[in-house]
């Protein structure tokens, strides 16, 4: 099995229907039988993406072709025997959530995850809370 772990930005004037994007992530990575976690402030995008060789690939050229977003950037892309994120999550801040609610959302998604992992979540959340 294979995790891939990415980042990127939201293409400036692109119209980003976080809705829309969580409905076609689910049901393309549903018939795949990739898993993983993406978090997301509508201009960010730092995802874990879990599954077959063959099927992240495919969601890797998807999201290389997705005009929505620029700048991606693999941050790992390594082997691992059992999926660290074990259902589909998609973590984003709606509007009646406070900073340490998503937050603390996020660390429970997380709390299964590879050391590695798990830090670069927290460090995007870290530089989110301090900006």
């Amino acid at each position: 099995m294979r995790q891939l772990l990415y980042i990127s930005t939201a293409t400036p004037g692109a119209a980003i229907d976080i809705s829309g994007i969580l409905a076609t992530s689910l049901r393309n990575n549903r018939r795949d039988g990739v898993t993983g976690l993406l978090w997301t402030d509508e201009r960010r995008f730092l995802q874990a993406l879990e599954g077959s060789e063959d099927a992240i690939q495919s969601a890797l050229l998807r999201i290389k072709f997705d005009t929505r977003h620029r700048g991606i950037v693999v941050l790992q892309d390594r082997a691992i025997a059992i999926r660290e994120f074990g259902a589909w999550e998609m973590a984003r801040r709606g509007p009646a959530d406070t900073a340490d609610a998503f937050d603390g959302r996020m660390r429970q998604y997380l709390s299964g995850a590879s050391p590695s992992v798990r830090g670069t979540f927290e460090g995007l959340i870290a530089a989110r809370r301090a900006a």
